[in-house]
């Protein structure tokens, strides 16, 4: 169950802190992304060179670290970021894009999970399921498994890395192995918006940067998302007005609203 005074209190701690979230992400969701964190508030930073990787994670409060559209010079530099993060102690939270999709999707995941130890791995069911090699395949970056199918894998995932993992569904489940937390908030629109689970991922990455409890900065972080999409929602005709609400919602979001909308 979620507290609602701790989720105030740490969407609170976000926007008074305004935490430097470092991402290394994908070329389709950067706008996104950037627009999510700076609507909950925090500071974005999309910094992927070779050059300043390292420099960069180390001023961050927290590093996203995400495959969407892999090539070999960004695997190096989420490398050397990550490396540097886990070295100074910063929360890394890890999508993996795709995971099952290719065999060299899966091995970029399995060296990131081995050399970054990442904190927090955020997901759809498939791609979750693929990191415990269950042989699942996924279709493109779109899940062809429900979230609830996937909770026995996440459990064994955040066992096996030691991350706190998260399932992106029609509910979303928090796991350190052995708690679960869940997230009933959302809509299903939003699986029409490309980069709503990447800003997810950034959106836990701002509480990541706060909160020192992975399990509870993830569940905050998905409860936020939730939220915010299933208002978005009711005002949107469409996928593409529910980009532009969304990032309102996120804005807008305040004590009152989480305590009449949080499940």
């Amino acid at each position: 169950m979620i507290n609602t005074q701790d989720l105030i209190r740490d969407l609170n701690a976000v926007r008074s802190k305004s935490p430097l979230v470092h991402n290394i992400t994908n070329y389709v969701v950067m706008n996104n992304t950037a627009n999510g964190l700076l609507a909950i508030g925090a500071s974005p930073v999309m910094a992927h060179s070779l050059e300043e990787v390292a420099d960069m994670a180390s001023i961050a409060s927290a590093l996203v670290v995400n495959i969407g559209t892999l090539e070999p010079a960004w695997v190096e530099a989420m490398l050397i970021a990550g490396k540097t993060a886990l070295a100074k102690g910063t929360p890394i939270v890890f999508d993996p894009v795709g995971a099952g999709a290719t065999p060299y999707r899966n091995r970029v995941c399995t060296q990131i999970i081995d050399e970054c130890k990442p904190s927090i791995i955020r997901g759809n069911a498939s791609e979750i399921i693929a990191l415990c090699n269950s042989n699942v395949q996924t279709k493109g970056v779109d899940s062809t498994d429900s979230s609830d199918s996937a909770l026995d894998s996440a459990k064994l995932l955040a066992k096996q890395t030691g991350a706190v993992v998260v399932i992106s569904g029609q509910t979303d489940y928090i796991t350190d192995g052995e708690r679960v937390s869940t997230v009933e908030n959302g809509n299903p629109m939003m699986a029409r918006v490309t980069g709503m689970g990447c800003t997810a991922t950034a959106v836990v990455a701002a509480f990541a940067a706060i909160n020192p409890d992975m399990l509870q900065a993830a569940t905050h972080g998905m409860a936020v998302m939730g939220i915010a999409g299933e208002i978005a929602a009711t005002k949107s005709s469409g996928n593409g007005s529910l980009q532009v609400n969304f990032l309102d919602e996120l804005y807008n979001l305040n004590g009152e609203t989480i305590k009449n909308n949080i499940k």
